[in-house]
């Protein structure tokens, strides 16, 4: 198979960039989306070029770093699945592909297809997480959970923060990300203790870092490679709020004090 490939090229975070043309022959409808760039780069190299940067680790849809814009979609045409995992028959030959990294004011460019997504790092670390304040760790087989409510908790977990809900949004919100990692601590027991401090800290971690907010367009249920749901961004808002209440309830009890 023969590809045209239109890549954005930008050689530091400062330096401006631009979209350049390559063609790559001879490749294999087998061949994953990123030997195909393997294969380009090497012939980059060979002829004393610059090869294109691009983010990955795993090449099993489960680290999250192998982000790519293909043709307008977030990790590509394929539905339920990361950019690593996109294999070359799911293009025609001859096709021009354009790749692009993830554009978001909060996922600044480093370097031609590598943005910088600590910011989902920073929300994680904000308070996306269960803290030795939650006391001694019990067997978890005395704590019972129904059933409804693990399998949820395991849906939401799924999400391996790959900023895809974001580079879909038109807003670049990050919603279905917290609202995922929000859902998957609040609906165990383990998880309740510090539910109203969590979701509050990770909400204005958010809005301090420029990501925007929902406007229930659904695409970023739509381009999850993992299938997240928007009902998890329904269930952050009742937390939110639900922890606001909370917290004025408090100071009212504390003033009439």
């Amino acid at each position: 198979m023969n590809f045209t490939l239109k890549i954005w090229r930008q050689k530091s975070a400062t330096a401006k960039g631009e979209m350049v043309s390559y063609t790559v022959s001879g490749i294999s409808s087998d061949s994953s989306f990123f030997e195909m760039l393997d294969t380009l780069n090497q012939k980059l190299i060979e002829s004393g070029g610059d090869p294109v940067s691009f983010d990955h680790d795993c090449r099993e849809g489960i680290c999250g770093t192998c982000s790519l814009y293909i043709n307008g979609r977030p990790h590509g045409p394929v539905k339920g699945v990361t950019t690593c995992q996109l294999h070359m028959r799911s293009f025609k030959d001859n096709e021009t592909i354009v790749v692009e990294p993830w554009r978001a004011k909060a996922f600044p460019v480093i370097r031609d297809l590598i943005v910088d997504r600590s910011a989902l790092d920073k929300i994680i670390q904000a308070g996306g997480f269960v803290s030795v304040n939650t006391g001694g760790v019990p067997d978890a087989n005395t704590i019972p959970v129904p059933k409804e409510q693990s399998d949820a908790a395991f849906d939401a977990a799924t999400c391996i923060g790959c900023g895809a809900c974001v580079a879909a949004c038109s807003n670049a919100a990050a919603m279905l990300f917290i609202g995922a990692k929000v859902s998957h601590l609040a609906l165990l027991p383990q998880g309740r203790v510090e539910a109203h401090n969590r979701v509050q800290k990770m909400v204005a971690c958010m809005d301090e870092l420029g990501f925007g907010n929902c406007s229930n367009t659904y695409s970023c249920e739509a381009e999850c490679p993992k299938g997240i749901s928007v009902i998890n961004i329904a269930r952050m808002n009742r937390e939110f709020l639900s922890a606001k209440l909370f917290a004025q309830k408090e100071k009212a009890v504390r003033e009439s004090l």
